[in-house]
C-alpha cells in the first residue's frame, strides 16, 4: 500500500484558524449569494475546495463545479467530493478560459484568484447573460474597480462580516452587462 501524500494547499496550519481563514470566510458570503432553491455556482481557481466545498456542504441542492487548472489540485478536489459524499459537485481540471461548460452558470465566484479585470474575463463566458461574478478581497479594491471594463456592472461590494478574523474582507458583486467575452 502506498502512503498518503499530502498536498500543500494552505499555509495555514492550526485548526482554529483554518476555521476562521478558510472555512467561515468561505460562509461569510452565503447571505450575499442568490437566496434560490436550485443555483449553477463555478467556483473559479479553486485550489483547496475554497469556497466551493463548503457552499456545496451547506447548499446541497445546488450544483457546485470546482474548477482548478492544477490537476494535481484537481485529483485532491474529486477525492475530496467523494469523500464528503458531494453528489452536487463536479471538478473540471483546466484554465477558465479553456473550460466550456455545457450549460451557463448563475454565478462564478473566485477567492484569491486574480485582479478584478483578469477574473471577469476569465469567467465571463461561464455565466449566462447578465450572470453574477462574485470575487472575495480582502481590503476595499479601489483601484481594481477602477480599472474594470463598463461591460461588467458593480451592483455591491458589502464587507464581509467573518467572526474571528483580524482584516477586512469584501465581496465584489459584479453583473456581466454583455454576451460578448473581454479580451
Amino acid at each position: 500500500m502506498r502512503p498518503r501524500r499530502r498536498h500543500n494547499l494552505t499555509a495555514i496550519r492550526e485548526p482554529q484558524r483554518v476555521v476562521t481563514y478558510h472555512l467561515l470566510d468561505a460562509l461569510a458570503t452565503v447571505p450575499h449569494l442568490p437566496d434560490a432553491a436550485s443555483l449553477r455556482l463555478i467556483d473559479v481557481g479553486s485550489g483547496g475546495g475554497l469556497p466551493g466545498v463548503p457552499l456545496a456542504i451547506v447548499r446541497p441542492q445546488w450544483r457546485v463545479t470546482l474548477l482548478d487548472s492544477n490537476r494535481k489540485k484537481a485529483a485532491f478536489l474529486r477525492q475530496a467530493a467523494a469523500e464528503l459524499a458531494l453528489a452536487n459537485v463536479a471538478v473540471a481540471a483546466m484554465r477558465a478560459e479553456e473550460h466550456v461548460p455545457e450549460a451557463p452558470f448563475d454565478v462564478a465566484i473566485s477567492r484569491a484568484f486574480a485582479d478584478l479585470t483578469q477574473f471577469a474575463a476569465a469567467a465571463r463566458h461561464l455565466v449566462r447573460p447578465h450572470g453574477w461574478l462574485l470575487a472575495m478581497k480582502g481590503v476595499y479594491p479601489r483601484e481594481e474597480l477602477k480599472a474594470l471594463p463598463s461591460v461588467f456592472r458593480v451592483v455591491a461590494v458589502p464587507a464581509m462580516n467573518v467572526p474571528g478574523l483580524e482584516g477586512e474582507r469584501h465581496l465584489v458583486i459584479m453583473q456581466a452587462m454583455t454576451e460578448s467575452r473581454v479580451a
